[in-house]
């Protein structure tokens, strides 16, 4: 999609370039990253609230870089525009205003997504057609559903700082999905946190292995217990 950059948009209308902030070599690392490890690494006060996959597979995982929206609740018409916007492996997050009442998207755009290689979708807002979500291969996290169609009308913007579910996207950030939930790596913060994220997995392996094992370490919270003050 072309976009005129020299004539002014009109109020509540804004169309943004695309932004690289992530470059795909550190995408393709994030990609065996479970999203709580990020959580945890993070502070675990990041990430969606309220969100349910609707894309019918546990093991399907998430990650690329965000393209956000700022939709009127119900107006789909800037979600068209992201979508013929969007490159592959770019996940679509959508600022809906969490409305339940009239779905952001459906089984229509979802034949297009996938036609171009779209990563998936994060709606804070409802969906539509989930028997056509639920065939896999697409990730798509939303906040409800419902058979009521969207408008098309706007107005909405395009590649703006938004919110969504709780989490601050800006465009270009990391959104890692799973099983668990959806969260967003902010672009500036990617690199430094791979490692820490690597390390989070060693540890947890450890102390995978001693459970197994039956061998676990009660030093891991008798160290805790004494910190606290208690007599251990």
């Amino acid at each position: 999609m072309t976009l005129d950059s020299t004539s002014p948009w009109p109020p509540g209308y804004a169309v943004r370039p695309r932004v690289q902030a992530i470059d795909a070599e550190l995408v393709a690392a994030f990609r065996s990253v479970p999203a709580a490890h990020a959580s945890d690494c993070l502070g675990r006060s990041v990430g969606a609230l309220g969100l349910a996959a609707y894309h019918g597979d546990l093991k399907l995982t998430l990650c690329g870089p965000a393209i956000t929206v700022r939709v009127r609740p119900g107006d789909n018409l800037m979600i068209h525009v992201a979508l013929q916007m969007a490159q592959p492996g770019d996940v679509i997050v959508i600022d809906g205003a969490g409305d339940p009442t009239q779905a952001l998207i459906g089984g229509l755009m979802r034949t297009t997504a996938v036609a171009r290689g779209i990563a998936g979708f994060v709606v804070d807002g409802a969906i539509r057609d989930l028997v056509e979500w639920a065939e896999g291969g697409l990730a798509a996290y939303a906040r409800s559903h419902t058979h009521r169609g969207p408008s098309k009308d706007g107005p909405g913007e395009v590649n703006v700082p938004i919110a969504c579910a709780g989490m601050s996207v800006a465009p270009g950030d990391l959104i890692l999905g799973d099983a668990d939930g959806v969260l967003c790596v902010p672009a500036a913060q990617a690199v430094a946190l791979l490692p820490l994220v690597r390390a989070h997995a060693a540890r947890e392996d450890k102390i995978r292995a001693g459970n197994q094992a039956g061998t676990p370490d009660p030093e891991r919270f008798n160290a805790l217990l004494r910190q606290k003050g208690c007599p251990v």
